[in-house]
């Protein structure tokens, strides 16, 4: 499955969860109910993935951790506030250089339309990767 088809389906199911929800929960509700959906929809899902730093040579562990993980190439952070910011965005293209993986999803359910919450973001973006 390739990444383009993991976001698909990833933005799918965050629809269907913030139908059924709404704004106003706590992240880790989102988290939960996402992992639910995905599972649910035959994809590999690791929560609150180890984001691993290696400075110099010594591998540091900061405590950055990745909300979910799907199949090994998608790493989806999600948010509930009011906007998204440019340190959103930064963080989750940090995650997707430091796990070496080629796209992400920035979610934000705190959204009356889930669509005006989305950001889908690509690291070191090679258009020839992504054609069928």
């Amino acid at each position: 499955m390739n990444p383009n088809h993991i976001t698909s389906e990833i933005i799918g199911a965050a629809i269907k969860v913030h139908r059924k929800l709404g704004p106003g929960l706590l992240e880790s509700a989102y988290e939960s109910c996402m992992e639910y959906e995905l599972t649910t929809a035959g994809l590999q899902v690791e929560r609150q993935k180890a984001v691993p730093l290696v400075y110099a040579t010594v591998k540091l562990d900061c405590g950055f951790r990745a909300d979910l993980v799907v199949n090994g190439l998608v790493v989806v952070e999600l948010k509930c506030k009011e906007a998204l910011h440019p340190v959103d965005e930064a963080q989750l293209l940090s995650y997707l250089r430091l796990l070496n993986l080629p796209v992400g999803l920035l979610i934000n359910f705190h959204v009356v339309m889930l669509k005006d919450g989305i950001r889908r973001l690509v690291n070191n973006y090679r258009e020839e990767e992504f054609l069928p």
